[in-house]
């Protein structure tokens, strides 16, 4: 059996972390962290965990084999450090931090305790994208020299208002809206919203990014839609951005274009569509409808696979660090009229 713990025991972990692992027959979920002694001894009830408590360090003191951290992002670097060093393989919610440094410390305390990190991207997770990683990795479409990358969401009531969405009216917890849009925080539709494609770009292609230039558009200081061109190792550029702007209770709308030396591919995750155009012909891919409709359940499995010794990593600190880095340089260029940022953190 593994042994799981929960840190920031919030709306998404009660509705998505937490069921996914009370499915599982090898998982015994056994502590339980959040702020609020009514709601963390509701949570403990509902779920059936072993122990409860407002103290992350009696939640590791019990050494649990794996650990979710789903607290406020500026919350999730002391949280997932505390837990690598408890010895605990950790999933943190994206985005990995608000910060690139710390980001990048994780990964290397990851590496130091011998420990699985993982980030809460669940597109990685999806079906056919580890085939399409392939292929892209060998040259389907040659060197890959322009990408495109769009995300409008559904979240603009997160980022804006005090009403939220319509769902947390009856959902198990309603999130603090200050963790969403309080930009110091990381609060807004870039740390929010870009870190999931953003990671999934950067995981489908391997690519490095070197330098960002973007602007925003928001109300007060919280950014509601972004646009970006990104500078990679190789000489690879892409134009990547999004908004909040999709009606609440529709799909994303998430959509990547890839052009190489020797073709393009098509992903249209909210169309479970993908084509590739080379100059054999036009391929499409065998994606059924629904493919690719996101959930992300893929990030917690994995988290347990990993932990028994099997399974894939298909959301490493690495690649959530990577993403830190283009959001905080997307954001400093904002602020700076759109003046080209370098990135000089680690490396994927």
């Amino acid at each position: 059996m593994i042994t799981a713990s929960v840190i920031g025991a919030g709306w998404y972990a009660a509705e998505n972390h937490i069921p996914a692992l009370a499915r599982r027959s090898d998982v015994r979920i056994d502590g339980v962290c959040r702020l609020g002694e009514r709601e963390l001894e509701n949570v403990r009830t509902h779920f059936g965990f072993a122990f409860a408590s407002e103290d992350v360090s009696k939640i590791l003191a019990r050494r649990p084999d794996i650990v979710i951290v789903a607290s406020p992002h500026r919350l999730h670097h002391a949280h997932v450090a505390a837990a690598l060093q408890a010895g605990a393989h950790v999933l943190c919610e994206k985005p990995m931090t608000v910060d690139p440094a710390e980001a990048w410390d994780l990964v290397a305390r990851a590496r130091r305790h011998g420990r699985h990190l993982l980030i809460a991207n669940g597109y990685q997770y999806l079906p056919h994208l580890p085939a399409i990683r392939r292929r892209l990795a060998e040259g389907v479409i040659g060197k890959i020299e322009h990408m495109t990358c769009t995300f409008v969401s559904a979240t603009r009531p997160v980022f804006e208002g005090t009403t939220g969405f319509a769902r947390w009216q009856t959902s198990f917890f309603r999130p603090d809206l200050m963790t969403w849009q309080d930009p110091a925080n990381g609060g807004g539709f870039a740390y929010g919203q870009m870190s999931h494609s953003i990671a999934l770009l950067l995981w489908l292609t391997g690519l490095r990014p070197e330098s960002v230039a973007a602007r925003s558009y928001g109300t007060s200081d919280v950014d509601l839609a972004d646009a970006a061109t990104v500078g990679f190792a190789g000489g690879a550029v892409a134009a990547i951005g999004g908004s909040a702007g999709m009606p609440e209770g529709r799909r994303a709308l998430l959509r990547l274009i890839l052009a190489g030396s020797a073709g393009m591919m098509t992903i249209e995750m909210d169309r479970d569509e993908a084509w590739i155009l080379t100059q054999e012909g036009i391929e499409r891919l065998p994606i059924m409808a629904g493919d690719w409709a996101y959930n992300c359940v893929g990030p917690v499995d994995a988290l347990v696979e990993l932990a028994s010794g099997r399974g894939e990593n298909r959301a490493p600190g690495e690649i959530g660090a990577a993403t830190v880095e283009i959001l905080a340089a997307m954001l400093r260029s904002s602020r700076a009229g759109g003046a080209v940022q370098a990135i000089v953190g680690g490396a994927l």
